[in-house]
């Protein structure tokens, strides 16, 4: 689908912190793709974005940005609280959509989205930039043509220094990866009826989907502990989860670490081989049982998190140039591993997939 120019006409809806730093600077620079429209509850802030970025409406209203502003898909950037609701609204409408993780607060709205798209064949994309590495393509294909045998284990450390945005003691990002051009409203992070939790909501969703990515298999169980260290959302987690093909996952991750230190270690153990990952760094290696370990060439500084790769795989994927690398299915795999975690965590069990 596209426009009598051949571009993708596209509207950006909560265009705030994020969808400035990424999103929206990724469709101003692809040749197939026009930022149609913006919106933003705050009427001025959606002014200044149009005007700063070159889109040609503004509103403060989604619905009106769908119904008006002829376009052919939306970017959902805004609070999670926003993004089944917005979502389900632009699918119905006949909008192609990408949608920011966390996907949905519950794994019955996922299913629900995921629905709605497959059955009007549009396009849901989560945006997961860990998808689009090098290394993440390489590792998923050693893995789906049985390089690594049977995967028996996973072990994931994930961590990220944004403990203070999820107690409120910081409203600025300091994710470090982008300047800030407008910053996050109050609340958007630390508030769990507008995040939905913190480190869960907020930086699981990735390694949920990741799973998925890479194994091609879907969580079965989960069993979690939270740590809230005198807060309102969780800043530790730790969770054992099984997976439908019998693999067995463990997964560490915390918001509370300096802001220089970031680990994304994923150690993949097979029958045959073990992968061993670094995401923040750009590191790879492969152990085989049999034969000389490959280590894989450290990815470029701006090839470990592509966070402009998302919107670029959309645009693709919309006018079928290319196939979706983050399909709604990862980010309702994630979802289940969220939602089961935090039941898990309230009543002390284990928690089956199957009983959500």
């Amino acid at each position: 689908m596209a426009n009598e120019t051949g571009k993708l006409s596209i509207g950006v809806i909560g265009a705030g912190w994020w969808a400035t730093s990424a999103h929206i600077p990724g469709i101003i620079q692809n040749e197939r793709a026009q930022l149609r429209a913006v919106q933003n509850r705050t009427m001025s802030k959606a002014n200044m974005i149009a005007h700063d970025f070159g889109a040609d409406l503004a509103f403060d209203d989604y619905r009106k940005l769908v119904l008006t502003a002829d376009i052919d898909a939306v970017v959902i950037s805004s609070t999670p609280n926003m993004h089944f609701e917005e979502a389900k609204f632009s699918l119905e409408h006949g909008k192609h959509v990408l949608l920011e993780k966390p996907m949905t607060f519950t794994v019955a709205e996922a299913e629900e989205l995921c629905a709605i798209a497959s059955k009007h064949h549009l396009q849901l994309l989560v945006s997961c930039p860990w998808h689009y590495t090098c290394h993440a393509n390489e590792a998923r294909q050693l893995i789906r043509e049985g390089s690594l045998g049977d995967v028996k284990m996973i072990s994931i450390l994930m961590t990220n220094p944004i403990d203070k945005l999820l107690k409120g003691i910081n409203t600025i990002p300091t994710h470090g990866l982008n300047e800030v051009y407008i910053e996050p409203n109050p609340g958007s992070y630390n508030d769990p009826s507008i995040a939905g939790g913190g480190q869960i909501y907020g930086q699981v969703s990735h390694v949920g989907a990741y799973l998925s990515f890479l194994t091609g298999v879907e969580p079965k169980e989960v069993y979690a502990k939270f740590d809230y260290d005198h807060s309102k959302n969780d800043i530790y987690d730790a969770l054992l989860i099984s997976m439908d093909n019998g693999a067995l996952v463990t997964l560490a991750s915390t918001a509370a670490t300096p802001t220089e230190i970031r680990n994304y270690e994923v150690r993949i153990y097979g029958t045959k081989a073990i992968l061993f990952l670094e995401l923040w760094h750009g590191n790879m290696t492969y152990y085989p049982f049999e034969g000389n370990p490959k280590e894989y060439p450290t990815l470029p500084a701006d090839g470990v998190y592509p966070d402009k790769a998302p919107v670029s795989n959309f645009i693709k994927a919309c006018l079928g140039l290319e196939v979706n690398n983050s399909p709604g299915e990862l980010g309702l795999a994630a979802m289940k591993i969220i939602e089961a975690a935090g039941l898990s965590n309230k009543s002390g069990k284990s928690i089956k997939i199957k009983d959500l």
